[in-house]
């Protein structure tokens, strides 16, 4: 389940700290888990490696961090500056390749 960033409608409480959302303040929903504040979510932020250099790969600008549940996706996220180089397929390729030998992927 994904939490997404709302401005509160209606007052609530956070499930993790128990303190009052007021209206109009950005708070954290998810379908049946109700809502949380915005500092009450940073440790719970898991940031994906990039299968290819290895570094952050940039969760929270991702374009599908609404959608993506980082508990259960797989760690073969690619980060912008990977994704934008030259050839990003085939460097992904390798990458999963060298990651994964038991694949045996063949190119």
């Amino acid at each position: 389940m994904s939490w997404r960033k709302i401005a509160m409608k209606f007052p609530g409480t956070c499930t993790v700290c128990n303190q009052k959302i007021e209206v109009n303040e950005i708070g954290l929903w998810a379908q049946g888990l109700g809502v949380k504040h915005e500092r009450c979510a940073a440790p719970e932020v898991k940031e994906l490696k990039c299968i290819v250099c290895g570094g952050p790969a940039g969760c929270t600008q991702c374009e599908f961090q609404d959608d993506c549940d980082r508990q259960l996706v797989s760690e073969l996220c690619i980060c912008k500056k990977c994704g934008e180089s030259r050839d990003p397929f085939t460097a992904y390729q390798n990458a999963v390749k060298k990651n994964f030998p038991l694949l045996n992927i063949k190119t």
